[in-house]
């Protein structure tokens, strides 16, 4: 069961008691003032609340300097941040100030602890993966923080060490919030100096942990991978909205190992079907794990940093794992059916195996729309002589339904994203007619090459009925093999040959392993259609 999700005490109250009386009494008699996320006050503006999905004016008087200084002197001193707070509450207040430095807007926000929120990361926090949270400002970040923290120290027992230059994760003041549980909390005395007191807390305090909000600056990644490669388990937000705005962003590019510009031979670039100036990847990074909080509720966890990376700049599409959580406080890992054509034709995890090469290439509207009969025989020829494993590039095509048909006929394929150990390519139509620079390529050098009508189910069963001359629907397997184990049983009490009923090739080899698996024999006899699986006793 997930921890069911609650506000700690978040002293909202508190917040409400530095405003100035007439805007206080404006907020408290407004409808659910309790959702409020922050107040802005604007010299010679009217006061405004916002929430979630709506703004509201508090007053019909203009905030005043008395206003203003009537909040100011109430709060925290303001540090070189602009940023003030409330003691030992998660409020921040942020100063606007003219060019004179007298602060002329405030913008109040309420800080809440939630219990509950981590459950849907816990996993890769449980196993010491580095964290790097990604997301726009008020989705959620800090939040998931702060709770990652908590239960670190106190469910986990580690040692956790809070890096808090703006006090959001740890509240204002000397004691910290208890939303960070048994913790332990560093203040950063100015936004320049989080670097020096990154490296302070892995050199004086042995954490096993460090926690930082808002990695910024060239000098903070250098702190991260510092603290990275001494063994210390790290979690962090930097600024950005997804992974691609990482990479394109060149202070922090280092988080992810940094990219450099590199000059490729004659012959590589032929090999990868690229130009001879490519982008990659200069080292290591940082962050095993990298997180994109999309909204409040719905994440996409990248989870091998390296790989998605290096796939993303040789122009590979990446599939993060999408997580959602329901209204009832659980969460799902749920795929995007709707996502483009282009990025749902890659996937990971190929077989190893040696690359078969030496397939015409299929002319242009020769074969029907998904497959050619003479070279699937060629292929699975090929393949059975030197790998067990057809391995199928897609291009185009719905990496999820392909997987799903897969599994359904449980045929000996795996979907590959390397194109040089592919032993066909699956395309659309749609994407054959343009005829990219990839496609073209890939027909240069030989690779067997299949159409697809459309990017539906039905037609990735019938291309693997045809590549694996499947004649029966696998609903229909079932029975061959009750009858196959039912004659394993006969042949061990009575010791003598049995033959099966006729099969097609692919139910014969399932029958085949069963048998094997019984430590009996097994012969194939006759032809097709009459073909069909001989039991024989032990030797």
């Amino acid at each position: 069961m997930p921890e069911k999700q609650e506000d700690l005490t978040d002293g909202l109250e508190l917040l409400l008691a530095v405003m100035p009386p007439l805007i206080r009494s404006g907020i408290e008699s407004g409808e659910g003032y309790e959702r409020l996320i922050e107040v802005v006050l604007d010299l010679g503006r009217l006061p405004e609340a916002r929430f979630a999905n709506r703004m509201e004016e508090i007053s019909r008087d203009n905030v005043s300097r008395e206003d203003i200084n009537y909040v100011v002197a109430r709060v925290g001193k303001f540090g070189s941040d602009n940023r003030a707070g409330i003691e030992r509450t998660l409020h921040r207040i942020s100063a606007i100030r003219n060019r004179g430095g007298e602060i002329i807007g405030l913008t109040c926000r309420v800080g809440r602890a939630v219990f509950g929120t981590v459950d849907i990361i816990r996993e890769e926090i449980e196993a010491g993966e580095s964290l790097l949270l990604l997301g726009r400002p008020g989705v959620g970040k800090t939040t998931l923080l702060r709770e990652a923290a908590r239960v670190l120290a106190d469910d986990l027992n580690k040692r956790v060490i809070i890096v808090d230059t703006s006090n959001e994760i740890g509240g204002d003041g000397d004691i910290p919030h208890p939303g960070i549980g048994r913790a332990r909390r560093m203040q950063v005395p100015s936004p320049d100096k989080q670097h020096a007191v990154m490296i302070e807390a892995v050199e004086n305090h042995m954490p096993e942990v460090i926690v930082i909000d808002e990695i910024g600056t060239e000098a903070e990644a250098l702190a991260a991978r510092t603290i990275a490669e001494r063994g210390v388990q790290l979690i962090a937000t930097a600024h950005g909205n997804s992974l691609e705005n990482l990479i394109q962003n060149p202070t922090l590019a280092d988080l992810l190992g940094g990219i450099q510009a590199v000059t490729l031979s004659d012959e590589e670039a032929r090999r990868r079907a690229t130009q001879k100036t490519v982008l990659e990847r200069k080292a290591p990074p940082t962050f095993n794990v990298l997180i994109e909080i999309q909204e409040k509720d719905k994440l996409a966890v990248h989870r091998d940093v390296t790989e998605v990376v290096d796939s993303i700049l040789r122009g590979i599409p990446v599939d993060p794992e999408l997580r959602v959580r329901s209204e009832d406080g659980h969460f799902r890992v749920v795929h995007d059916e709707a996502m483009p054509e282009a990025m749902a034709g890659f996937t990971e995890g190929a077989e190893e195996g040696e690359p078969l090469r030496g397939e015409a290439p299929r002319p242009r509207g020769s074969l029907p729309s998904f497959a050619s009969p003479s070279a699937t025989a060629s292929v699975l020829k090929r393949s059975k002589r030197k790998s067990s494993t057809v391995r199928i590039f897609p291009y185009g095509v719905s990496r999820v339904r392909l997987e799903r048909a897969i599994q359904k006929f449980r045929v000996p394929a795996v979907i590959t994203n390397d194109i040089d150990r592919a032993d066909l390519l699956l395309a659309l139509k749609s994407q054959e007619k343009h005829q990219s620079t990839r496609l073209k390529e890939v027909q240069r050098r030989g690779v067997p090459f299949y159409v697809l009508k459309s990017n539906t189910i039905n037609q990735m069963e019938n291309f693997l009925r045809s590549l694996f001359d499947i004649e029966e629907l696998p609903e229909r397997d079932d029975a061959a093999l009750r009858e196959a184990q039912a004659t394993i049983n006969q042949v061990e009490q009575h010791g003598h040959p049995v033959e099966l009923t006729p099969q097609n090739s692919f139910v014969r080899r399932l029958q085949h392993e069963l048998i094997e698996h019984s430590g009996l024999n097994s012969q194939s006899r006759g032809r097709e259609p009459y073909r069909r699986v001989v039991v024989y006793p032990r030797l």
